[in-house]
């Protein structure tokens, strides 16, 4: 039987002309295969209904889950992660344009081990130019040389739970803004998944989109340049491949050591008769 070639998003990537694009926090939502696929590929389970538009993925171990579910704004909360820590639960979530490759970084840092040492949120960003700034209860805000991007940990009442926001916004007049995208973050998560997410949003490495595949045509710019079809699924590829033999690796670790075999008793054993 001939199936028609049916032209979806999930077309392979060889099949378009892609285009280096920056700056990449406003380059749209990307491949979501980027994280569901790399997750899948070390070992996370699907959990989704078929006959619904979502993709539902828990960690073999349940502690962690993510959920993608498109809504009816860009800047709703279509990514949903959730993780049980020892100490805690934790829940973070974001918006449907925020680029998969700062999404990524979170998502690949669940997937290893926690560094010994974690560095500093706030670092990563001044180093890159941002400017960081602070008030008297702990309030804390970074934000980008271009007066878009901004990450801020933030609490209603000094002592109270804080709680940490990224977000691209243009400025309009008065004083107001037009969100473009936001995510939310919990300051409960592991410190190191912070840091991890911090410097995606700090990096000014380009991401590779297909021309006007992008929310914002004239905040970005495109040149036919970078990485195409060929080499991208080849990374791909590589860094599934990188999953699966971490995954391999772990679960080696964890699996109970054998005990050797106790070998048969060599007395004798007298019958009575």
């Amino acid at each position: 039987m001939i199936h028609p070639h049916l032209l979806t998003g999930a077309d392979d990537p060889r099949t378009r002309i892609w285009f280096e694009t920056r700056p990449r926090h406003l380059a749209g939502g990307g491949d979501p295969r980027r994280i569901t696929q790399t997750l899948r590929a070390a070992g996370w389970k699907n959990r989704s209904d078929p006959d619904y538009p979502h993709v539902v993925l828990a960690s073999p171990d349940y502690r962690h889950s993510l959920i993608l579910e498109p809504g009816t704004a860009s800047y709703s909360a279509w990514w949903r992660i959730c993780g049980q820590g020892e100490q805690s639960s934790w829940y973070t979530e974001f918006g449907g344009i925020v680029p998969v490759e700062i999404l990524a970084a979170l998502t690949d840092a669940l997937l290893r081990p926690a560094p010994e040492t974690t560095p500093d949120v706030w670092p990563a960003l001044t180093s890159a130019g941002w400017i960081y700034q602070h008030d008297e209860n702990g309030n804390e805000t970074a934000s980008h040389p271009d007066g878009i991007l901004s990450l801020r940990r933030w609490t209603l009442e000094p002592a109270e739970r804080f709680y940490w926001t990224a977000e691209a916004a243009l400025p309009t007049g008065g004083g107001g803004k037009n969100r473009l995208w936001s995510a939310s973050l919990d300051d409960r998560m592991p410190p190191h998944l912070l840091a991890a997410f911090a410097n995606a949003l700090a990096s000014d490495e380009p991401v590779q989109r297909g021309m006007y595949d992008v929310p914002h045509t004239h905040l970005v710019t495109q040149e036919q340049r970078g990485p195409q079809g060929e080499e991208l699924a080849a990374a791909h590829e590589t860094r599934l491949k990188s999953a699966r033999a971490a995954a391999r690796k772990a679960r080696r670790l964890e699996a109970p050591q054998t005990q050797p075999a106790v070998a048969p008793s060599t007395r004798s054993t007298s019958i009575r008769r």
